[in-house]
C-alpha cells in the first residue's frame, strides 16, 4: 500500500507552519495529525489511513470546528469563535472544492425530477433522492447541507 500523500502534505505543511512560526495553521495541523494517528491506532491492529480516510478525519474535524465556532458565538465568547473560524479555515484549504448552493440546488432538482418519474414524491422520496445526490456530490457536499436542500425542495 502506497503512502498516503495528503498525510504526507499535511506532515510538510505543519514543518513549513512551524518554521514561519504559524501558531494557527501549526496548531490546527497538529491537532488534525493527531486525529488522524489516532484513527490509525483505532481498532484490532494499527493501519497506515488511505487518502479518502485521511479526507473524511478532516471533515469531521472541520465540522467540529464549525460547531465549537457557533457554541463559542452564541456564548459570547467572539475570540474563541474566531479562533475556531481560523482553524476550520486551515483544515478546509485539504478538503475538495465544494459544491455552490446553486450546483447542489440543481443536483437535488435532477434528483427530484429522477425520483418523481419512476413515482416516488414528497417526503417518503428522500431516501431515494439522498441516495442519487450523495452518488452524484460524492465528497464535494457536506450531508447536512444536501439533507436540507433535498427536503426544501420536496417539501416545496
Amino acid at each position: 500500500m502506497s503512502t498516503p500523500v495528503l498525510k504526507n502534505r499535511l506532515q510538510s505543511d505543519l514543518t513549513d507552519a512551524i518554521r514561519a512560526r504559524d501558531q494557527v495553521r501549526s496548531a490546527t495541523l497538529r491537532l488534525a495529525l493527531t486525529a488522524v494517528k489516532s484513527q490509525e491506532v483505532a481498532g484490532s491492529s494499527a493501519r497506515e489511513l488511505s487518502d479518502d480516510e485521511v479526507l473524511a478525519v478532516l471533515r469531521t474535524e472541520v465540522k467540529k470546528r464549525r460547531e465549537a465556532a457557533e457554541a463559542f458565538a452564541a456564548a459570547g465568547r467572539p475570540d474563541r469563535a474566531e479562533r475556531e473560524r481560523a482553524e476550520q479555515q486551515v483544515l478546509e484549504s485539504y478538503l475538495p472544492a465544494q459544491l455552490t448552493d446553486d450546483e447542489l440546488a440543481g443536483l437535488v432538482a435532477e434528483a427530484v425530477a429522477q425520483a418523481a418519474a419512476s413515482g416516488q414524491t414528497g417526503t417518503a422520496a428522500m431516501g431515494r433522492v439522498m441516495g442519487l445526490v450523495r452518488a452524484r456530490t460524492g465528497q464535494r457536499a457536506e450531508g447536512g447541507r444536501v439533507a436540507a436542500e433535498v427536503r426544501r425542495q420536496l417539501q416545496g
